[in-house]
């Protein structure tokens, strides 16, 4: 944890949405914050699917051309800023020749078109999420979401994100807590 001195950095760290999060996009929600500093936060939901759209409509409206072991992956609703913006949340082991983000060992991101066409040729990182836009904070906005009881911190962790199906991912991640969902109240106190 943060020193009183020291700013807090919760990059790498999953957020769960509490049950009484004010806004219904985030509701029920888990966030990879791929960067946190002072200067705001910046990460992905990766517990929530695009509905009907997939991996092959998105390569297809970028024109690119599906191998034949392209996989089935559903596309995620990474957040309501730059909705029409790719990224890749991936595990480690790939980079992009263009720009790859290393979050931490076990995680980066990549923004590049460069690992959707991998991807389409049945390359790229061993674990993906692709996910159409992200969630961001300004200065401050986070750590008042924070105070305010809106999200609980757990470690990212690759199996809850990548092999955990979407509906088990927010029960999952409470139990990393030690915390049932059944327990948890939509309001909170403060000590």
């Amino acid at each position: 944890m943060a020193s009183l001195n020291e700013p807090l950095n919760l990059t790498g760290k999953l957020l769960i949405a509490m049950p009484g999060m004010g806004d219904p996009r985030f509701a029920h929600s888990i966030v990879y914050l791929c960067a946190h500093s002072p200067e705001g936060a910046m990460g992905l939901i990766v517990n929530k699917t695009m509905g009907e759209m997939k991996f092959a409509d998105l390569l297809e409206q970028l024109s690119i051309k599906e191998a034949t072991d392209t996989p089935k992956m559903p596309l995620y609703f990474g957040g309501p800023v730059e909705g029409g913006r790719g990224f890749v949340l991936h595990s480690s082991e790939y980079r992009s020749q263009i720009s790859t983000l290393q979050v931490d060992d076990n995680f980066a991101m990549t923004a590049t078109l460069d690992v959707i066409e991998e991807l389409a040729e049945g390359g790229g990182p061993d674990k993906a999420i692709l996910a159409l836009g992200y969630s961001g904070w300004g200065p401050g906005q986070l750590e008042a979401e924070l105070a305010d009881n809106g999200w609980l911190i757990c470690d990212g962790d690759l199996g809850l994100v990548f092999d955990t199906s979407d509906a088990q991912k927010w029960e999952n991640a409470l139990k990393t807590l030690g915390i049932d969902a059944l327990t948890l109240s939509s309001t909170a106190g403060h000590a």
